[in-house]
């Protein structure tokens, strides 16, 4: 690990962030996804590439990575998940080499705090990105960002000269792994969706077909803003549809579900809900 990674208090922070990914011609951001394949990614992007890992690598790595990298640690309202879990080392074994950068406590919420650089360990260099102020306004207020929506956006702003590639950002549930419902997901498709368009970001995958373009182009006579009207019409029908369906479903397992919320209300409260509580009950305050 070479270089002392900017903290969010001090001057020019995200200036200096931005000059640390601008560095790499290409920057290579790596969800959390059963669609990722690691050897296929570096071979096709090269040693030079900066790999960007979140949080809980081994979901993506069953071998130590010794490329170029940054593990991103998000934080929470008890601070970096990977501190208050006690995961660092677990985590750090996949990641720590001689190419190993450091580890970029993240927040994308206000609510969120960071965790102090001890916290992560002797030895490892730490810093902080605050990407909160920049979702004001702009990111559905009763929801927070992902990691890697709220690091690509940050990158596409302000890194125009590096070439940022998403890798596994599929925001589809597996057998494996969910998703998090305190996230708008629809939201940020459509935002990466519209970059990737625009040529600022790129995927490591197939790109979606613009279908709506291509249907406008069949029929010159339709324009594209037409046919996003019908298909929003259609979707919305389609919607309605699946709701009615997950309606009755709802119906059919509410006695599971009244037992499971009882079992759930015996487990001890955990750090992280206690930490709500508290904020919550000091904002009725």
């Amino acid at each position: 690990m070479t270089g002392v990674l900017p903290l969010a208090d001090e001057p020019g922070a995200n200036e200096r962030w931005a000059a640390f990914f601008g560095a790499y011609a290409t920057i290579v951001l790596v969800a959390n996804s059963d669609a990722v394949d690691i050897a296929s990614l570096r071979a096709r992007y090269g040693a030079s590439a900066l790999f960007v890992f979140f949080n809980k690598v081994y979901k993506v790595l069953d071998a130590p990575f010794d490329g170029e990298c940054l593990l991103v640690a998000r934080s929470s309202r008890a601070g970096a998940n990977i501190v208050y879990r006690r995961e660092v080392e677990d985590v750090l074994r996949l990641v720590r080499s001689e190419r190993f950068r450091g580890i970029c406590n993240l927040r994308a919420g206000r609510h969120e705090r960071f965790s102090a650089p001890a916290e992560f360990g002797a030895g490892i260099a730490v810093g902080q990105l605050d990407t909160a102020a920049s979702m004001d306004g702009f990111y559905p207020s009763d929801q927070v960002a992902t990691s890697g929506f709220a690091l690509a956006l940050f990158l596409a702003e302000r890194c125009a000269g590096s070439r940022i590639v998403l890798a596994g950002f599929t925001a589809r549930r597996s057998k494996r792994w969910k998703l998090f419902t305190d996230h708008d997901w629809t939201f940020e498709q459509i935002v990466q969706r519209l970059l990737v368009r625009a040529r600022r970001l790129e995927t490591a995958g197939v790109a979606t077909d613009d279908l709506f373009g291509a249907i406008a182009q069949r029929f010159p006579g339709i324009s594209s803003a037409d046919v996003a009207l019908v298909g929003a019409e259609v979707l919305a029908e389609r919607l309605d549809g699946a709701n009615a369906a997950i309606d009755d479903l709802l119906r059919t397992t509410r006695p599971q579900r009244r037992v499971s919320d009882w079992l759930r209300r015996l487990k001890p409260k955990t750090r992280k809900a206690k930490i709500a509580e508290q904020d919550a009950a000091a904002e009725r305050g």
